[in-house]
């Protein structure tokens, strides 16, 4: 399948309505979540500082290509890249280019691989070097936040049910939820109903039912949750300049629960930060 063939799928495939997938649409969805899973694995000894963060791009597509998968990103609604690195204020979407991580970082790589038209989308925060506490912190409230949300998918709950398990943890911790971007279904295609918000009120929102397939990505700030995009008409920073840290995964509702689609086959999701 081309890349051609896969936004040809999405356009055919998009409808505005949740959809309710089949049990073998599990299995596509498996195999396209390990291929994005595996690549962030593959990253983690090349994210050292003075690596040039077009480096890791090209990386992580070569990986991508050599195991049989496409790159989502690459040329979607005309981004240039394969992944986004998002970087200390940066809150997503933000580009690779000639620039280097540098020491004291925290970075966030965010991948979408397709496989056989499913899409595997996932995000992970990496420290470069030794990472001063706040923003250890940061992204250990930042994973927190995203496993509670997904503790809180299950047949019979809402939408609202995530997004106040998220926020109801994180603004405990005196952190803030970005609330200008959001989870988003997915399957054979990248983005589509409904949007996944990580902050809300229990009981609100669609009803969840097996067979939803969707992110859940919530983006936490030290500061307030304000954000803007820079004149590259991609970059979202905060307003304030604080840090931000983000962790994605892609799930579907199962009977009882939820499925990861996008674990770290070797178990390298959860952040291991060093610090000083």
């Amino acid at each position: 399948m081309t890349l051609d063939n896969a936004l040809e799928i999405e356009a055919e495939t998009r409808t505005g309505q949740i959809k309710l997938h089949k049990a073998e649409d599990f299995e596509g969805m498996r195999k396209a979540g390990k291929l994005a899973a595996e690549c962030l694995d593959m990253l983690i000894p090349h994210v050292q500082p003075g690596v040039s963060s077009d480096e890791l791009d090209r990386l992580a597509r070569e990986f991508i290509l050599d195991n049989g998968g496409l790159p989502a990103c690459l040329y979607y609604r005309g981004y240039p890249k394969t992944v986004c690195i998002s970087r200390n204020h940066v809150v997503c979407h933000g580009i690779p280019g000639d620039w280097a991580l540098k020491e004291g970082d925290i970075v966030n790589i965010d991948v979408t691989a397709i496989v056989d038209g499913w899409h595997g989308d996932t995000s992970r925060m990496y420290g470069v070097g030794e990472v001063g506490p706040r923003a250890r912190r940061l992204v250990e409230i930042t994973y927190e936040g995203m496993r509670r949300g997904l503790e809180a998918v299950k047949p019979g709950a809402t939408l609202g049910d995530i997004g106040h398990a998220i926020q109801s943890y994180v603004e405990a911790q005196r952190c803030s939820v970005v609330r200008d971007f959001c989870g988003h279904g997915l399957g054979r295609v990248f983005h589509d109903a409904p949007n996944i918000l990580h902050f809300g009120r229990p009981g609100q929102g669609a009803v969840l039912k097996p067979g939803m397939f969707f992110t859940v990505e919530p983006m936490v700030n030290l500061g307030k949750p304000a954000v803007k995009v820079l004149n590259d008409g991609w970059t979202a920073v905060t307003r304030d300049k604080s840090l931000s840290a983000q962790c994605e995964h892609s799930i579907g509702v199962t009977e009882d629960g939820y499925e990861v689609f996008t674990a770290s086959p070797a178990g390298l999701f959860q952040p291991a930060i060093q610090g000083g």
